[in-house]
């Protein structure tokens, strides 16, 4: 039985916006990971591993693995931890 990971990525440092964290992704776990002999990369023949499905709400995401017999496990999105600043903060002493 296949496993998939139900998720809401986050943002990577290179963006500024939220463009991309909006949906939620069900992703299969890759199986039978091997070395490539010629390069040395980390390959493998699991073509499931590279299928990623889109929804606009876990919800949904766990009702279409339950309807296809898909075996998931859910990671939850961590808030962000947002620390007001100001420009004078850059010229005061901290003691």
């Amino acid at each position: 039985m296949r496993k998939a990971k139900i998720y809401k990525p986050s943002k990577t440092a290179m963006q500024s916006g939220n463009r991309n964290t909006k949906l939620w992704l069900l992703e299969f776990d890759t199986l039978n990971t091997s070395i490539n002999p010629l390069m040395g990369w980390e390959s493998s023949k699991d073509t499931m591993s590279e299928v990623k499905l889109e929804f606009e709400t876990k919800d949904e995401a766990i009702t279409f693995a339950r309807k296809n017999n898909i075996e998931f496990y859910v990671v939850e999105p961590q808030k962000r931890k947002l620390i007001k600043k100001s420009y004078a903060d850059n010229f005061l002493k901290n003691n």
